[in-house]
Order: structure tokens, then C-alpha cells, then sequence
């Protein structure tokens, strides 16, 4: 294979470097599985075939053909390491890895002088930065110049939107890349290779593990879509049937193993939609301790936490909606929360925003304010538009009446203006009807304050 820039010699892999990074050191005996089934070629990454199809820029750059600066960004375990780990056994290439939790300015200078250096006898480097949003910006600094000239080929990974936390200058010199989290067909997949692959596990008669169906999903639903986690439970396990003298991994194992219950959960089927509902009708229900629980039963069998954080920005309308207006403000700051930080900290805002929604006094007034409106207008009731709330903005409109005799809002006393606003079939109509509970009770005091003034004017029925 030929180099990144067509350099013909093979670097040693003695000269690769690492300063703390995950890559360095991982190659002995006692390796974890995680580890030891990485990828040793593009071709084995699992996952992440939007950005592998032939030609593009992640493909080249893992088999040796690329030079682009790139982005890996994605929730942990879906293959940033991976792609890098690709990467680093690609021949005639300088690897060297950084940990921005490690390695500081002093560091990564020693990193790129070196790369100049060796650009003198035609070697190149390929830098991978892992957790890179933990540099800070005087770091990021640093690298900038060296990405712009292509001193150094940039592989950096973050779990954070590197939007917010990678200076615009370095970002816009690279490729930004977004890994998806792992299906549950990828992580079988995994599943598979650790148990038949030689690099995988074996008793310590060297036979294979068995892994029955319900094991299986025990699985896939601890993982929620992480490969570490899915190989980590299962190396974990396989040692618990050792310590048992048994070949069969059973939930029963698993569970032990990982310190946890297998949760009974299926994203796909009935559970989800029972605890999802059990959830939603607690915080409906005002059951705090029942909220919180079918949130953590949600969070520790891998549901999707985006999912969650939907539905309480519609819980937050539709079940405390203006008995509490800030509770929606609450659900979509911990959507936005959840989206940016990722688990397992977007955990918190879930709490935080289920305890406010769970507690807040409840009103549906609103929303059904606006379903009967709906059913109105789906029944015809709809009428004309009153003359004067006509638009005035076009020639000749005036011609027609339009706008003759509107009283402008903010002109008239408390800025209530006394006139008509709905069609004449409809100025009985009579939708919103608040509840005593919160600020709906506020509103709906001032509504009735609105109304009378409102209905004062002879045209109002």
C-alpha cells in the first residue's frame, strides 16, 4: 500500500508514538476483548456505512489513500477509536496518538516539531486527538496551523458537537464526520465475532461459549448501542460462567456479571410503548418516585434519551401546559441538554426535567381549547372575516371596507381594544376554558376581565 503523500518506505511501528492515549499499550495478553477484536481493516468495521461507501473521504483516509483533516463525532462506542486504530496500522505512515486529558501545549508542540522534522525525509504523520473537546483553545491553537499546512493529517474524536467545542478556524480546515450509534444487527454482529473469532473468547478448555436468544437481547439491551459496553458485559459474563464451570451464558450470568438487572425491555415492541406510557402518565399523575423510576428503567435498558426528551416537551404542553408555562422552556433546555452533552450526563436534565414536569400543577386548557377550535372549523364553522380585521395592504382594499372602523390595540385603555374579532356565526364560540390550577388560574381571571370588556361592545354576541 502506499503512503498517505506516496512515500514507498514503511515507517517501523516502533517509531509510532502516544502520549495517554487509548491505542498505546493496549497490545498484550491481558487486553480486553473490546480491544483485542478492534478492526484491522476498514472492511471489519462494524457500523457506520453512511461514511465507508467506496471513494469516500473516512474509506481513504483509513486505507491510506486520504489527507483531509477529520471530525469523528458521536456518542462513545460507535467507532471513533476504531476508525482511528484502522488508521494507525495503515503502513508507511507515522501514527502518533494524543489524549487531550493527558497531553497539553507543551506536548503536542514536541508532537508537530517532530512532524516537521520527519517531512524532510518524505514520513508523514497522522495525528489522532482523542476527547479533543477537552483542549482548550489555546491548544486547538496549536494544531491550526500545522492542519492548514498539512504538517500533520488531524483524526480528532469528540462525543461533544464540536460546533461549540472546536474553534471555527480548525474546524473549518477539516472534514466533520457524524457517527450514528450502533444498531442492534451491528453490535450481533460484534456478538458473533467475539465468540467464533480467534481473537475472541474461549473457556479455559478452549471451547466455545454458548449464548442462548434471551442472553442475546440481554445484550444488545445493556449495551444501547455501544460496542465497548456490548463486548465489555459480555467478556464480563464469560468469566462469571467460568467461575460457574458452565459453557452456557445465561441472563441469569449476565445479570450477575455486570452488577445489574437485565432489564426486560424491548425498544421494538410492547415494553416500549408500556413504559413510555407508564412514564408520561406519572408525570400526568403528579407520581414523582413512578416518574423517576420508569425513566431510569427507559435510561438502563438503552432507550434512546432523545426519545424521552420528546416526550416531555409534548407532556410539558399537553398535561402541564399554562398552569406552568416555564415547563416547557424546561423540556426543550434538557432536549437541547441531552443532544449536546450526551449520556451518560444527559441522565441529569432527563431528572431534572421529569421532577419539574412530575411536581408542576396541571392544566390541558390550552390544548383543548384548541382541539374544540379545530373541530369547528372541521364542522364549517368558519364565517367571514370580519371587515375591519381585514388586511388593508393591497390597492383597492379600502374600496371594500377593509380595515374601516379597527381599533388599534395598544391606542385603547390597558391595550383592549372593544370590538369584534371572531366571524358572526362564531362570536358565541367559547374555547378556552382554564382550570383553577397554577397560572391558568391567573389567566383565566384575566380572561374573564378580557371578556367583559370585550363583549361591552355592541357587536359582540
Amino acid at each position: 500500500m502506499s503512503d498517505l503523500f506516496g512515500n514507498p518506505d514503511p515507517v517501523p511501528a516502533a517509531e509510532a508514538g502516544t502520549t495517554g492515549g487509548s491505542l498505546g499499550g493496549a497490545a498484550h495478553s491481558l487486553a480486553p476483548l473490546a480491544v483485542r477484536l478492534r478492526p484491522r481493516t476498514v472492511d471489519e468495521i462494524v457500523g457506520q456505512q453512511h461514511l465507508l461507501a467506496a471513494g469516500s473521504p473516512l474509506r481513504r483516509l483509513a486505507t491510506g489513500t486520504g489527507a483531509m483533516s477529520v471530525f469523528l463525532w458521536g456518542p462513545p462506542g460507535v467507532g471513533k477509536t476504531t476508525i482511528a486504530s484502522v488508521v494507525s496500522q495503515s503502513t508507511n505512515r507515522r501514527f502518533v496518538e494524543v489524549s487531550a486529558v493527558t497531553a497539553g501545549v507543551k506536548e503536542v508542540r514536541a508532537v508537530l516539531d517532530r512532524a516537521r522534522r520527519d517531512l524532510v525525509d518524505n514520513i508523514h504523520t497522522v495525528l489522532f486527538v482523542d476527547e479533543v473537546h477537552r483542549f482548550s483553545k489555546s491548544q486547538q491553537d496549536v494544531l491550526l496551523p500545522a492542519v492548514e499546512n498539512r504538517i500533520v493529517t488531524l483524526i480528532a474524536a469528540t462525543t461533544e458537537n464540536p460546533s461549540f467545542s472546536v474553534i471555527s478556524p480548525l474546524l473549518s480546515r477539516s472534514l466533520l464526520l457524524t457517527l450514528k450509534p450502533l444498531t442492534d444487527q451491528d453490535l450481533l454482529v460484534l456478538v458473533e465475532r467475539a465468540l467464533d473469532d480467534e481473537r475472541g473468547l474461549r473457556t479455559p478448555e478452549g471451547a466455545h461459549y454458548e449464548l442462548p436468544e434471551e442472553s442475546r437481547a440481554d445484550l444488545l439491551r445493556l449495551a444501547g448501542g455501544d460496542a465497548r459496553r456490548v463486548l465489555t458485559c459480555l467478556e464480563e459474563a464469560a468469566a462469571g460462567a467460568d467461575a460457574v464451570g458452565s459453557v452456557v451464558i445465561t441472563p441469569e450470568i449476565i445479570a450477575q456479571a455486570v452488577d445489574k438487572a437485565a432489564v426486560r425491555y424491548d425498544k421494538d415492541g410492547d415494553q416500549h410503548y408500556d413504559v413510555i406510557s407508564a412514564f408520561i402518565k406519572s408525570v400526568r399523575g403528579s407520581d414523582v418516585n413512578a416518574a423517576l423510576h420508569y425513566l431510569a428503567r427507559m435510561l438502563e435498558a438503552g432507550e434512546d434519551p432523545r426519545f424521552i426528551a420528546r416526550r416531555l416537551i409534548i407532556s410539558a404542553s399537553e398535561d402541564v401546559g399554562l398552569a406552568d408555562p416555564t415547563a416547557l422552556g424546561v423540556a426543550v433546555a434538557a432536549m437541547e441538554a441531552v443532544s449536546f452533552i450526551g449520556m451518560p450526563e444527559g441522565r441529569i436534565p432527563l431528572a431534572q426535567a421529569t421532577v419539574h414536569l412530575t411536581l408542576a400543577p396541571k392544566s390541558n386548557a390550552a390544548y383543548k381549547a384548541l382541539d374544540a377550535a379545530i373541530a369547528d372549523v372541521r364542522a364549517g364553522r368558519i364565517g367571514q372575516v370580519p371587515p375591519h380585521l381585514r388586511d388593508t395592504h393591497y390597492p383597492g382594499a379600502k374600496d371594500h371596507g377593509h380595515g374601516q372602523g379597527y381599533l388599534y390595540a395598544h391606542d385603547q385603555p390597558h391595550a383592549i381594544s372593544a370590538q369584534q374579532y371572531l366571524p358572526d356565526e362564531l362570536v358565541d364560540a367559547d374555547y378556552y376554558q382554564p382550570t383553577p390550577y397554577g397560572m391558568d388560574a391567573r389567566m383565566g381571571e384575566r380572561w374573564e376581565i378580557i371578556r367583559a370588556h370585550l363583549r361591552a361592545d355592541r357587536r359582540i354576541g
